[in-house]
């Protein structure tokens, strides 16, 4: 078990690397939008509290859950736990179903995160960076990054599901959630066709408009098939991407990104929109 966790700590911590390397280059070179939150001071105090919240988390992570969702499929597997191995499923089919659950399981908690009082307090802190760049797909308080971890580890002792396909969701998880929440300019066209089979930037930024309606929308970061089944998707937000408001109405302002406000958020009165 040391010997996985630590194979999967180095594996994961490759992957964030280059990926967060590569969003943060593309969002220099070629933005989407242009604004002060995203810009100047404002934006290194995003990004330094966004970034704290990521090293909180996984620290926090790593002491109470050392090998998270990997390390709970290894032991449904030595167990033989789960509905998969009950069954004994070839395991590359296996694996592809995992995935497909393990996708629609975190919309499902995405979805319950906006719709139960006590899970949305905890979860605007994501939803009140007035900014959206690379490191608001990082920014998640520490008691949601546990709640989601709990989740998972549970749907995947259920399924029993294949290790590789756990470790295989995770990268892809943690780079989806960069990647649709980068300040990056994709030609329209592209972004048309892509949106077909993976969640953009563009469909993403909707999901965090401070109108109500829009906010409730657009909860997918894998794949978009969920939102479009269950007529969660909207196209295009009412005032377009560059005049839309990003954030809650509730708070605005540059204390949105201290880190101590942050970490209290969750345990501020009001719905925050």
């Amino acid at each position: 078990m040391g010997e996985l966790v630590l194979s999967e700590a180095g594996i994961r911590l490759i992957a964030f690397t280059s990926i967060f390397t590569a969003m943060a280059a593309y969002e220099l070179c070629s933005p989407r939008l242009e604004r002060a939150e995203m810009t100047g001071a404002l934006r290194t105090r995003r990004w330094f509290t966004n970034i704290s919240l990521l090293l909180i988390s996984s620290a926090l992570l790593r002491v109470i859950f050392p090998a998270a969702a990997v390390g709970a499929a290894f032991w449904a597997e030595a167990r033989g736990w789960g509905l998969f191995h009950q069954l004994d499923v070839n395991p590359f089919l296996a694996g592809v179903l995992s995935f497909v659950v393990l996708d629609f399981a975190v919309w499902l908690e995405h979805v319950a995160s906006h719709k139960i009082p006590l899970l949305w307090r905890i979860h605007r802190v994501h939803h009140a960076d007035t900014g959206f760049d690379v490191t608001t797909g990082l920014r998640f308080h520490p008691l949601e990054i546990l709640v989601s971890m709990l989740w998972k580890v549970a749907v995947v002792m259920s399924l029993g599901a294949p290790i590789i396909s756990v470790l295989v969701f995770e990268i892809v998880l943690n780079g989806t959630s960069m990647f649709n929440h980068a300040n990056i300019d994709i030609p329209r066209p592209v972004d048309r066709l892509l949106r077909l089979f993976l969640v953009t930037p563009d469909m993403h930024r909707v999901h965090h408009s401070s109108i109500r309606r829009e906010t409730d929308s657009n909860y997918g970061f894998n794949f978009p098939f969920w939102d479009r089944l269950f007529r969660t998707y909207v196209a295009e937000p009412s005032q377009g991407h560059e005049k839309m408001q990003i954030g809650l109405s509730q708070f605005r302002g540059t204390h949105v990104a201290r880190i101590l406000w942050v970490l209290a958020l969750p345990f501020r009165a009001g719905r925050g929109q």
